[in-house]
């Protein structure tokens, strides 16, 4: 097998990290991250069966919410298996140009990322342990986003490339490089607020739109919406399930990623459309470009959407898959404009 292959098996593990990325994200907004409260089986077993008959006695959705947490570890265990794969592959043909190093540091995420996934039960959906095991699963999406767009250049036409003998030209974005990183390092604090947002259970802080509990500023708490909660004591707490915030905390946090929204919006479209005229439409940087802008205006709308229709589960679903996507963009945008200068 050739480096073209290579690039089709990463694209396809870079497709199912987005579906775990997804899977994690239905698993926790429907309230069955604590589906399974051991790991890595689910009641002392690889298949849920009727041992969970005593937990339906307290809730009769236990069934499904155990289906639900494992269906997503057998799709998590499949893409470690597939990394795996991916290393072993490399490692042989290293000397062909395979960027072994890379998928070397994915290997490693990964046997963090399962740890992750084992505290987020063990210490009862611990909201920092929640946030960084959805970092981290973004984290490995990007990485093998950037592992297939670095092995695509064997699939190329290196006739039908670009020309970029305009990219050092003057003007705004005549540093796109900047611009390319900046808006990367945006959407990654975005997606952090996100990730605390959702870990705290703060979306339904603020039930109205574009007020905040029909104030512009209501009543906030910062120091508690944002303090790092001691490790130390997780064992202590039943269950995190629902959240341990004050309503004033849980609002500071609401409030700070909605602010947020507004400013990644206006970056997306921004700094997309101006890199979108920098390098054009035949460029990757420039397709890249389009895509950032249209993925953030869609993100900011189904936000928008989950307040003014409550919160359904499903536009929650997608308003985590489009968070993913846009990252995905927003790597590809950073990932042409450094190739291309």
């Amino acid at each position: 097998m050739n480096n073209r292959h290579f690039y089709y098996l990463s694209c396809t593990v870079a497709m199912l990290a987005f579906m775990v990325v997804v899977l994690g994200a239905y698993v926790r907004l429907s309230d069955a991250g604590l589906g399974c409260p051991d790991w890595p089986g689910c009641y002392g077993r690889i298949v849920p069966e009727s041992q969970i008959a005593a937990a339906q006695a307290h809730d009769p959705n236990a069934l499904g919410k155990a289906w639900k947490e494992m269906i997503h570890r057998y799709f998590a265990g499949t893409l470690g298996l597939l990394i795996a794969a991916m290393l072993v592959w490399a490692w042989r043909k290293r000397i062909t140009g395979l960027p072994f190093k890379l998928v070397a540091v994915l290997v490693v995420l990964v046997v963090f990322q399962a740890l992750l996934g084992m505290w987020t039960v063990t210490l009862r959906l611990q909201p920092l342990i929640v946030m960084s095991h959805l970092l981290g699963g973004l984290t490995i999406l990007s990485l093998l986003v950037w592992c297939a767009l670095e092995t695509r250049g064997d699939t190329s036409n290196p006739a039908s490339q670009p020309d970029t003998s305009d990219i050092g030209s003057n003007g705004l974005f005549s540093h796109p490089g900047f611009w390319s990183i900046m808006l990367l390092a945006l959407i990654a604090m975005q997606i952090t607020l996100g990730g605390w947002t959702s870990a705290n259970y703060a979306a339904v802080a603020c039930p109205d739109f574009p007020l905040c509990q029909n104030a512009w500023l209501p009543s906030l708490s910062w120091s508690e919406g944002f303090s790092l909660p001691d490790l130390n004591h997780a064992y202590g707490q039943t269950t995190y399930e629902g959240g341990a915030m004050s309503l004033a905390g849980r609002t500071a946090v609401h409030w700070t990623h909605r602010i947020g929204a507004v400013v990644i919006v206006f970056a997306a479209i921004l700094i997309g459309l101006g890199l979108w005229r920098k390098f054009g439409m035949n460029a990757p940087a420039g397709r890249s470009a389009i895509m950032v802008a249209a993925a953030g205006l869609l993100q900011f709308t189904l936000g928008v959407c989950m307040v003014v229709y409550q919160f359904p589960l499903v536009l929650a679903t997608a308003h985590n898959a489009v968070a993913a996507l846009l990252l995905a963009a927003v790597v590809a945008l950073n990932h042409g404009v450094f190739r291309s200068s």
